[in-house]
């Protein structure tokens, strides 16, 4: 499937560039898909963030040059570190030992990850697809990482602080749109990302921000249950499960979370993925 040979075109350019600097815009433009999207799926599918999977596999050629004669100094540098205390950080973290003792004890190799199209699934996924015209949200924001464990402590970092400052009871009164209820969103500004817990709404008041949410195609999955792991679990099966075998492709839009009842103990909610036809 085209989503595959994308996800593992990126994978390719990566295994090629190992030894030298990893473009996060050429490996968006192979998997057709943002930075933020890029390594947001990643996660969900590998198990792991993509810069440790880089680490794993610098550190697993890095043991095999030094295994074949080549100088710890020589490999260091040809991986990127021009620090011989941060390579040997870095080597010790990957096989438990020295790089100086390569070549005395066992060593871990991480193998080059390959994807394909694998059977899942046996609970139903409930969804539906929705066209919207673009659309303001206004509410409060914070930096988020990269990576998607980042993300699932980062989020409800902001959720809290949603609470303790009594936005939540502010920005209801605000909703104006079409999407019901306090939203959360995931959004890529240049190099960086961002988390919003917002409505959606014309103005910003004070201490709010505003973005403008393109038009675009979304499949919307519907879930109840405690948070943050109900919605966690939701967002992870969409982009495993559905998405792989659907025919779609990532948008550049932002992930949307909508909580219909945000109740923390018993939420009902929707992910909203932004799609599009390869």
């Amino acid at each position: 499937m085209q989503w595959i040979e994308q996800m593992n075109a990126a994978m390719d350019y990566i295994e090629a560039n190992l030894d030298g600097k990893i473009d996060m815009a050429e490996l968006s433009r192979l998997a057709c898909c943002s930075a933020f999207h890029f390594q947001r799926m990643f996660s969900y599918i590998a198990g792991v963030p993509l810069g440790e999977y880089v680490r794993r596999r610098r550190m697993t050629r890095a043991a095999e040059e030094l295994c074949a004669g080549a100088r710890v100094t020589d490999v260091a540098a040809r991986y990127g570190y021009d620090s011989p205390t941060a390579f040997n950080r870095a080597f010790q973290s990957v096989h438990g030992v020295a790089p100086s003792k390569a070549r005395e004890g066992a060593l871990n190799a991480w193998m080059p990850m390959r994807f394909s199209l694998a059977v899942t699934g046996g609970a139903p996924l409930k969804y539906r697809l929705e066209k919207l015209e673009a659309f303001p949200v206004v509410g409060i924001t914070a930096a988020i990482g990269s990576e998607l464990a980042e993300n699932f402590q980062s989020a409800p970092a902001l959720w809290a602080r949603a609470g303790r400052e009594n936005v939540i009871p502010r920005l209801l009164q605000m909703a104006r749109g079409p999407l019901p209820g306090l939203l959360g969103l995931s959004a890529q500004f240049g190099e960086g990302w961002r988390y919003m817990v917002g409505v959606c709404a014309e103005k910003a008041g004070e201490g709010l921000e505003k973005w403008d949410v393109p038009a675009c195609e979304w499949a919307v999955f519907s879930g109840q249950g405690p948070m943050p792991g109900a919605i966690q679990e939701i967002e992870r099966r969409a982009v495993l499960e559905w998405l792989p075998a659907s025919g779609y492709e990532y948008a550049d839009a932002p992930d949307i979370e909508v909580y219909l009842v945000p109740e923390p103990q018993n939420a009902t909610f929707e992910v909203w993925l932004p799609i599009r036809r390869p």
